[in-house]
Formats: structure tokens, C-alpha cells, sequence
């Protein structure tokens, strides 16, 4: 039949094809690992561990070897200054070293500074227990007065400073309750009830919420803000816990979605200012001018792509020399080498190669490749936000550093089993961050935010420097 086309040749070839798509998308699942995705380097298969390996050596060899590089300025131990110190030992010599006679004790004017050496020690703890006593009194007309402990006093049997302690124990360093029940009994003399761990941290989240509020308010408010999410879990139940930050500010949320409601109970109805995240769909409601997507996301991106192999490869191999020379001109604006002028001149030839290899990737023959580029041809204006904006970086790895805290406690507690657990988790995760970033003793604003909460007084401000 000369000009008619064969029925089941039609659906053998449709069938050809859904195989090789099939194909595609397997080959991509295998080939996915820590270096071209965002799972855990943990997660690797054998021979996947092996190809990441391989693939640091070389970039060790081609680059720098472990440990502190020629140059490095030293991190040298400090000397507590003279008003901390316990003791001074005095040494000093008795005869000299050349002659055998006799030295003062004094020193002398032509003689050299003492060389030093610090001995830290913990001295045996002792808490101050205080007993409150309420005595009666029989008057002569034989009537007894009882004298009563003011509820304020009863309504607490550990004190602001060690509840902050134990708090900071199990919020910011990961001990387990009954870990903190053991710490406060075996190290601090502190016999106390598993179910008094919990009620601390409780009033510990209580007393820091006007924080978490005044934290929340600053990132929305900001200009420029750094925003992922990461799941946790409520009673083996899936749910987020959202993050956001500015400089010197980090806030949490934990919500049920990772949808616009989610976004939106972080960072508000209204967004303003520059958002940086990745590409996750949710982020589309923020317009592209003001959006910042994460390179080094789009390196391992572009990484899965040549791993991947097919027709479209070039698009990986292109976007990958693309990325190195994006982070050298990068590296030398930070460095102060170049100015921010030259910083986008250089990156004007790079943003027309990476718009054309889009181009040419969008219209190839793997669709999976073709789905990549067509998605970041929407979201071109975002990649060079960077660029041209002050205190936008091109990865969102500032970000990235300050969750990794909520996902470490995830994989040890597996999540929350209450409501307030959450509020705790996000409001002690926000406290810690932000002391951190301020370089701020987490345990001195804990006990002034306990402090306060016990006498009715304001929460001290977590942002103000």
C-alpha cells in the first residue's frame, strides 16, 4: 500500500519510543548521586562511591591537598585575659644557667617577659540549692500564723540559668531528653524527671517566642534573604521545616505544606525584597527580577546531565566550563581584585553562551534535557541577579550551612511528636543560629530570655547587636 503508512508499523515505532523514554529516565535514576543532585553522599551505591570518589581525587590533584594551605593565617590558641585568671604559679630560676650564682627573686629591669602557659580546669560543680522555708508563729492568744512560699517561687524548682543550659543541650547540640536527664544528674548533681526535660524545653520555647516573631519580621523585611526548605516529620507524618535569612539573622518554621502556604508562613503574604532558593516551583510566585537562583545547584545539575550521557550531553559539558568560569570571576570579585563593573563584563559573554546552549538543549532530542533547558530559559533573569545586586551571592550556600543543624536533628530524632515540640524545634533552632551568626553566647541569651519570661518582663531583643 504505496503511500499509506502501516498500522502496526506506527505502533511498533510508538512503542520504540516509549521504551527508550523509559530507558532514559532509568539510566538518569542510576546515574543520580551526591555529586550531581542533592542527596546525601550517604545514600551512594557502591559503584557510585567509588565514581565520586574519583572524581575528588582528581579535582584534589588539580587543585589543593587537605588540611591548611600555604598562606593560611594561623588560628593560634588565646590567652584568657589577666581579670579571668584563677591563679598565677610564678617560676622562676634560682642560680644561673652560666656561672651558678644566685638569682633574685624580683625581676630586674633589664630582665625578659615571662613565656606563659594556661591550664584550664573544671573545678567540682556545686549548685546553689536554695530551700525556701515558710515557719508558723503561735501568737499568746494561741492562734497559729503560717507564713506561705509566694507562687511565683513554687511554681519553679530549677532556676532560669540551668534551664537554659539544659535547653541549649537538647536545642542546639542534639542530646536526647534522657541524655540531658543523665547530664544533669552524673554531671551537675541535678536529679531531675524525664517528663521535667520536657517541661523546661516548654517554657524555654515559651519565653523565646517574642524572638522568633522579632527574627521573622527582620527576614521579611529585608532586602535580600536566603530561603530552603527540608522535611521533618510529626508523628511519622511528612511535613517541612521552611528557613530563611539575612545577614547576621536566621529564622525557622516548621509547616504542614511545601506549597505557597509554606513559603508564605516564612516569609509573608507579600514577599518583598530578593529572594535566593532553588528551583523548587513553589518560588515562581516571587517575579524573576527579584529571584537569585543557586549555582552550585545548576553545577551538579549540569553534572547529572554529562553523567547521563545521550544526544544532549554538550549541554552539561558546556554548562559545567560555564560554571568554572562564572565562580573564578566570582572568586576575584570577593578576593577585591575586580570591581563589580569588570565583574559583570566578564559574565556578559558567559550569560549569552549559556542562553544559546539553553536554546540548543531545548529544541535536542532527549526530552529530559530538553525539560531542564526549557525551565531555565523562564528563569534566565534569576541566575544574574548576583550580578548587579549588592549582598546577593551566586549559591545558596549560606543557607544550606545554617540547616544543616534542623537536618542533623531530624536524622537523630526522627522529627516531632507534638505540635509544641515543633514551636520548640523552630524557635530554638532560630535562637542558636542567629547567636551564632552574631557571635553571641546562646546560653547567656537563653537564661536573660527565661529570666525575663518568670517576671513577666520582655523578652531581650535576639537581633540587636
Amino acid at each position: 500500500m504505496d503511500g499509506l503508512e502501516c498500522p502496526g508499523c506506527k505502533r511498533r515505532d510508538e512503542e520504540i519510543a516509549d521504551l527508550k523514554r523509559r530507558l532514559s529516565a532509568l539510566e538518569a535514576k542510576l546515574n543520580t548521586n551526591s555529586s550531581n543532585s542533592s542527596m546525601p553522599p550517604s545514600s551512594d551505591q557502591p559503584d557510585a562511591k567509588a565514581l565520586v570518589a574519583d572524581r575528588k581525587k582528581k579535582k584534589k590533584n588539580k587543585k589543593r591537598s587537605r588540611g591548611g594551605q600555604p598562606g593560611h593565617p594561623p588560628h593560634l590558641k588565646k590567652f584568657f585575659p589577666p581579670e579571668q585568671l584563677t591563679r598565677i604559679v610564678p617560676i622562676v630560676p634560682k642560680v644561673c644557667s652560666g656561672c651558678q650564682a644566685p638569682l633574685p627573686r624580683e625581676a630586674g629591669p633589664g630582665d625578659p617577659e615571662p613565656k606563659r602557659h594556661q591550664v584550664a580546669e573544671l573545678p567540682p560543680i556545686v549548685i546553689e540549692v536554695t530551700e525556701y522555708q515558710a515557719h508558723g508563729r503561735t501568737c499568746s492568744c494561741g492562734v497559729v500564723t503560717q507564713a506561705t512560699i509566694p507562687a511565683e517561687i513554687r511554681a519553679h524548682s530549677i532556676g532560669p540559668r540551668l534551664t537554659a543550659t539544659l535547653s541549649y543541650f537538647s536545642g542546639c547540640h542534639g542530646v536526647s531528653k534522657r541524655g540531658v536527664e543523665e547530664i544533669a544528674e552524673t554531671v551537675l548533681g541535678v536529679p531531675i524527671a524525664l517528663g521535667t526535660v520536657a517541661n523546661l524545653e516548654q517554657e524555654v520555647s515559651a519565653a523565646v517566642e517574642p524572638a522568633h516573631k522579632e527574627a521573622l519580621e527582620a527576614v521579611r523585611q529585608a532586602e535580600v534573604k536566603y530561603a530552603d526548605e527540608t522535611s521533618w516529620k510529626l508523628w511519622g507524618k511528612l511535613c517541612w521545616l521552611w528557613a530563611a535569612a539575612i545577614s547576621g539573622v536566621a529564622v525557622f518554621v516548621i509547616h504542614a505544606k511545601r506549597s505557597k502556604k509554606g513559603l508564605a508562613a516564612i516569609l509573608g503574604e507579600s514577599i518583598k525584597g530578593i529572594v535566593h532558593s532553588d528551583r523548587w516551583h513553589v518560588y515562581l510566585q516571587v517575579p524573576e527580577q527579584f529571584r537569585q537562583l543557586c549555582w552550585a545547584h545548576l553545577k551538579r545539575d549540569f553534572q547529572k546531565i554529562v553523567d547521563c550521557g545521550g544526544s544532549s550531553v554538550f549541554v552539561g559539558r558546556r554548562g559545567l566550563r560555564i560554571v568554572r568560569e562564572l565562580f573564578v570571576a566570582w572568586h576575584a570579585f570577593q578576593a577585591g581584585t575586580i570591581t563589580r563593573s569588570r565583574l559583570q563584563e566578564l559574565l556578559a559573554p558567559l550569560e549569552r553562551r549559556l542562553g544559546k546552549t539553553l536554546l540548543e538543549g531545548a529544541f535536542g532530542d532527549d526530552a529530559r534535557v530538553a525539560k531542564f533547558c526549557e525551565n531555565l530559559i523562564h528563569l534566565e533573569a534569576a541566575l544574574w541577579t548576583f550580578a548587579k545586586t549588592e549582598g546577593v551571592e551566586p549559591t545558596n550556600n549560606y543557607m544550606e550551612r545554617l540547616v544543616r543543624l534542623a537536618v542533623l536533628w531530624r536524622r537523630r530524632s526522627f522529627g516531632c511528636n507534638s505540635e509544641v515540640g515543633c514551636r520548640f524545634v523552630e524557635r530554638i533552632l532560630t535562637v542558636v543560629q542567629t547567636c551564632r551568626l552574631k557571635n553571641r553566647n546562646t546560653v547567656e541569651y537563653l537564661h536573660q530570655a527565661v529570666a525575663a519570661y518568670r517576671e513577666g518582663k520582655p523578652c531581650p531583643s535576639l537581633i540587636a547587636t
